[in-house]
């Protein structure tokens, strides 16, 4: 067997046991580490040159990828301003990880396989809760629940140990499209207007219907990027507008870097009654 690939298949980085249980001899394997065909982590992680670095530090402090890396592991959206050191969760008689690195000291919600190294996802929401502020945290739960198809129903019944935990697991919905949506919901939330998401409209869902004719959309990086896109939107937009909508239309940069500017142009159609039907 080529060690290094069946390694690389597997993610790039896996326990010692686990090549040995595919049959490998312990000798075969010290062989490949000596040449350098695979490398060690410590005395019991074998890794390939694709191993993703988060997971190499994982194991190299004993621990489970966690947290907001988990959650950048798994491909959830991570809201700007969350900084980049990788976060592990710690055994609780475990060692400190190194510097820089944010170890989460907790035992498990969900017990995994010994040879596990990125804690379960509710794990990874649990620590989301705890690490980042509530606005940033509902972002990450959202995208967890659309990403990993979790229902609502699901998390709610879950025996959360923090009270903001339980508190976006009471507001999590699943219905944004993006983290660009769950922020504009967020911070309008307190304003008394209703707010719906992924209403469907003229054949294509909106992102956001305040009141029964103010429609928003939100473009970001990962959406409405090609010709064909961008056309289809506007096709939609002069639709809306053609059945007596209003729509707005605001990108990444102005959600994430002028929001005092969209707070504006929000209350101005509020007060033009621009939400409400004739």
């Amino acid at each position: 067997m080529d060690i290094a690939k069946w390694v690389a298949e597997r993610g790039g980085i896996v326990h010692r046991q686990q090549i040995l249980d595919a049959g490998v001899p312990a000798s075969r394997l010290r062989t490949a580490i000596t040449r350098g065909e695979v490398g060690r982590v410590r005395r019991y992680w074998v890794t390939s040159p694709n191993a993703p670095a988060a997971l190499v530090e994982a194991a190299r402090s004993s621990a489970r990828l966690a947290c907001v890396s988990a959650a950048a592991f798994r491909g959830w959206w991570i809201p700007p301003g969350v900084g980049d050191s990788i976060h592990v969760a710690v055994k609780a008689d475990g060692r400190p990880p190194a510097d820089g690195v944010v170890a989460h000291w907790s035992s498990p919600l969900v017990p995994l396989p010994p040879h596990q190294l990125v804690e379960s996802v509710l794990d990874s929401l649990e620590h989301v809760a705890s690490c980042l502020p509530f606005e940033q945290a509902l972002v990450v739960w959202e995208s967890a629940l659309r990403h990993e198809r979790l229902h609502p129903d699901v998390i709610a019944n879950v025996r959360w140990r923090s009270p903001v935990a339980r508190r976006l697991a009471s507001v999590s919905s699943g219905k944004s499209d993006s983290g660009l949506e769950t922020i504009f919901v967020v911070r309008l939330s307190p304003w008394g207007v209703t707010i719906r998401q992924q209403v469907l409209i003229a054949g294509h869902h909106v992102d956001v219907l305040i009141g029964d004719r103010l429609v928003v959309q939100l473009d970001g990086f990962a959406f409405h990027s090609t010709p064909k896109d961008r056309q289809r939107d506007l096709d939609h937009d002069r639709e809306l507008v053609a059945r007596g909508y209003t729509v707005l239309r605001f990108t990444y940069r102005d959600i994430v870097t002028d929001w005092p500017a969209v707070e504006r142009v929000i209350a101005t159609a509020l007060a033009q009654g621009l939400h409400m039907a004739a």
